[in-house]
């Protein structure tokens, strides 16, 4: 059976709900039964923003994730606010230039990224999302990486394809 229920946390701005959108297009793609749930608080742009993603091929009964296979954090309050929420045996992927801890329990797989680096080489911070999202699909195998650039060739910008999709590349080879 393949199932995810995921969140995606961290501050307004990162790109948070994106990485989440295309994820759910991807399951779309991959025919498997999805749903998309974002949340932010009145800030918008630096404030926290997280949504909820769950990919199965059974019936969804609720689009609210209590408890997470995985999640990606972007910023040290996301990692104290849904530490407590991943499944035993779950995964968590920081972003470990913004998160200055590591989690405390060690019942789940920790993959630590410094994607902020990783994008600002590439050329701009501002696709640091893809990297993590590019590692979380890896170590998830719950779309194809193919089915990923596909979503983001047909719900993205033309324009960001090519460095978003070198992104999601640097983010694979962190997990290999």
């Amino acid at each position: 059976m393949a199932s995810q229920q995921i969140i995606f946390a961290g501050f307004g701005g990162q790109g948070i709900l994106s990485m989440g959108k295309f994820l759910a297009y991807a399951g779309m793609d991959a025919n498997l039964n999805v749903s998309w749930l974002p949340s932010y608080g009145p800030e918008m742009r630096g404030g926290t923003a997280n949504c909820s993603v769950i990919l199965t091929d059974e019936g969804i009964g609720s689009p609210i994730v209590t408890k997470a296979d995985s999640v990606v954090v972007m910023n040290r309050p996301s990692l104290d606010k849904f530490e407590d929420t991943i499944e035993p045996n779950g995964l968590v992927i920081i972003d470990s230039d913004l998160v200055d801890r590591v989690p405390e329990r060690k019942d789940i797989e920790v993959i630590a990224i410094p994607a902020q680096t990783i994008a600002e080489e590439l050329g701009t911070k501002t696709i640091a999302n893809m990297v993590l999202l590019g590692a979380l699909v890896k170590k998830t195998g719950i779309v194809s990486i193919e089915e990923l650039l596909e979503s983001l060739r047909a719900h993205g910008k033309e324009k960001f394809f090519e460095m978003n999709k070198k992104a999601i590349e640097k983010g694979i080879e962190y997990v290999k």
